[in-house]
């Protein structure tokens, strides 16, 4: 049959709800989804990654073809397969003889250039539909940015709450209050273990895939075992309600936490289904203020919990889209250091890295005060080159779609944007991690000690850092604290600091 519309869903377009679906007619249309090499190897993914997303969309082929929707799957092990998106879209044009082209705007700027090169092609019309799953729209967010000289998350996230009505009270937020952020951040008391997640055995889809995916891509950061991600929406909505049933009434005090052999502690783990589109982000936002309305959950636990969403998500899609490409070739402290081998498993003497990169090999998961304060602030001290630490995030972790990595690695965690985002740098001393977790216990460097053997590298690193960059950071009133403690300290004693920072950063160039 020739004619009709060749609508596309990409990987992480698995929703029924896809722009790029609207108007399907069963009898003339053609779905297309493909599984290609490239998407796997640009960044070399972790292994659970790339079983999470095409198993999603083996089951989501699965189910429009239960629906009589005709759906063209090209797999990866297709001998015929190109590997790439456009190599794929011509051979289906050449089977299908399409009218037309049907897209739903793509999560990475790379693709939507690939996507905008279709029409020449193919020749014929591509339509690229707004991707109407997002709480925000791409204008939307335009709007709001047009003129501001910086762009502060908490102005965009009370104007979210206004439109939605997400935790308001009339005209103002429930509690009075528009963030609860200060409530939550205690450390795990001892003898409070978090209530296990809600985790998925995987079937015969999945463990196909998980074959595949062992045989392939193997040498990767990571393996396959102990995949257990929500692969559909059914699974998805299953991870939430059991979120919000177990963990959501304690995650807003210990969502700051950290605890060794704890890696989930009270987070939702729905990242992954929110970014793949197997749920609703509004959907999830609800469930959280329905059940602090019922009194199942308090305010703090939820407003953090939608905040994260509504707030957060939605904003940081919103500055990937309205400073890409240059974006992510800014480097604003000038970082240059090639990323240590510790951050792919080689051994280190910091027990808060080995317990964050061990959890991110065996799970693709780490929370996000694991990916900011302790290998994102080890890569903002060290001045890790900006590139490396982009492309290490977007690899090893199962949620990790440009859109989402890039500004929070690149603007919040390593400052590279020179404060588009945050409006100081996350930098913290071993204070910092002490404080939140029970990773210093046990560890062969000790938080309080800035100098000789079992000094902390977080401590002379925060230092050195703040030396280095002082001139930089005079006229920021956020920095003023660490600028004047450091003007009143014994010279020698910085200089000291310095030079064991040096003497670190030789030993991990060498």
């Amino acid at each position: 049959m020739t004619g009709g519309t060749l609508r596309i869903v990409l990987g992480d377009q698995c929703s029924r709800d896809l722009p790029s679906l609207d108007g399907l007619d069963p009898a003339r249309d053609t779905v297309l989804l493909m599984e290609v090499q490239a998407e796997c190897t640009y960044v070399p993914h972790h292994p659970q990654k790339i079983v999470l997303v095409l198993s999603a969309m083996r089951h989501f082929s699965r189910a429009l073809a239960a629906r009589g929707v005709r759906v063209d799957h090209v797999r990866l092990d297709d001998p015929a397969n190109t590997h790439s998106f456009r190599g794929e879209v011509l051979r289906a044009v050449a089977r299908h003889r399409p009218d037309r082209i049907v897209a739903t705007h793509p999560g990475e700027w790379r693709v939507l250039q690939d996507m905008r090169g279709w029409e020449e092609a193919a020749g014929i019309p591509v339509e690229i539909r707004e991707d109407t799953r997002f709480l925000c729209s791409l204008p939307r967010f335009g709007a709001w940015a047009a003129g501001r000289k910086s762009y502060r998350m908490e102005f965009f996230y009370r104007e979210m709450r206004r439109e939605t009505g997400l935790l308001m009270e009339g005209d103002e937020p429930a509690g009075g209050k528009w963030n609860f952020d200060a409530e939550n951040r205690a450390a795990l008391p001892k003898g409070l273990v978090p209530p296990a997640p809600l985790r998925f055995a995987p079937d015969d889809i999945t463990r196909e895939v998980m074959d595949l995916v062992a045989a392939r891509f193997g040498a990767h950061f990571g393996d396959v075992e102990g995949f257990a991600w929500p692969v559909t929406a059914k699974e998805a909505r299953a991870a939430l309600e059991a979120f919000i049933r177990d963990r959501l009434a304690l995650f807003g005090d210990y969502q700051d936490a950290m605890a060794a052999g704890q890696p989930t502690m009270f987070h939702a783990l729905i990242s992954t289904s929110l970014n793949a589109g197997l749920l609703d982000p509004m959907e999830a936002c609800r469930a959280a203020e329905d059940a602090w309305r019922e009194g199942r959950a308090p305010l703090n636990a939820v407003e953090g919990f939608i905040r994260q969403i509504l707030g957060w998500r939605e904003y940081v899609r919103g500055i990937y889209w309205q400073l890409m490409p240059g974006y992510a070739a800014e480097n604003a402290l000038g970082a240059t250091r090639p990323l240590p081998g510790f951050y792919w498993g080689a051994p280190t003497s910091m027990r808060c890295i080995r317990e964050a990169v061990a959890q991110t090999r065996d799970l693709a998961y780490a929370h996000h005060i694991q990916r900011l304060m302790v290998t994102g602030n080890f890569a903002l001290l060290a001045g890790l080159d900006p590139a490396e630490v982009n492309a290490w995030y977007l690899a090893v972790y199962a949620d990790a779609f440009e859109w989402v990595e890039l500004p929070n690695t690149h603007g919040m965690a390593i400052h590279a944007d020179g404060g588009v985002m945050a409006s100081k740098p996350y930098a913290a001393s071993g204070a910092y991690i002490n404080r939140m977790s029970d990773y210093c216990g046990g560890c062969a460097h000790d938080p309080k000690q800035a100098t000789g053997p079992r000094a902390c590298p977080f401590n002379h690193l925060y230092w050195d850092f703040i030396a280095r960059h002082a001139d930089r950071f005079a006229g920021n009133p956020r920095m003023a604290m660490p600028l004047r403690t450091l003007a009143k300290m014994d010279p020698a004693k910085v200089a000291a600091m310095r030079a064991e920072a040096a003497r670190f950063l030789a030993a991990l160039d060498g």
